[in-house]
């Protein structure tokens, strides 16, 4: 398996999307139902900066899942193990 590729799909660099379709990934992976950010809550806005700055370090990562066609934002130590 390449590094690119893991069981759960394919990760996406954060480049191969134009802004406008990271940012609407971002914005609706933060507003997911069940998506907890501690006892402290923090605007959309908020989020969604937080989101960006820990895809950009690559301390969270884009994965594509071929077999749904859908993408979601995971951990990069969620893809190590």
């Amino acid at each position: 398996m390449s590094d690119d590729e893991n069981e759960g799909g394919v990760v996406l660099p954060v480049e191969s999307l134009s802004a406008e379709a990271l940012r609407n990934l971002v914005e609706e992976f933060v507003t997911r139902d069940g998506t907890d950010y501690g006892a402290v809550e923090k605007s959309v806005e908020a989020k969604i900066a937080s989101v960006m700055r820990q895809l950009r370090s690559g301390e969270a990562r884009i994965v594509f899942d071929p077999e749904s066609e859908t993408a979601s934002i995971v951990t990069a130590r969620e893809l190590d193990t």
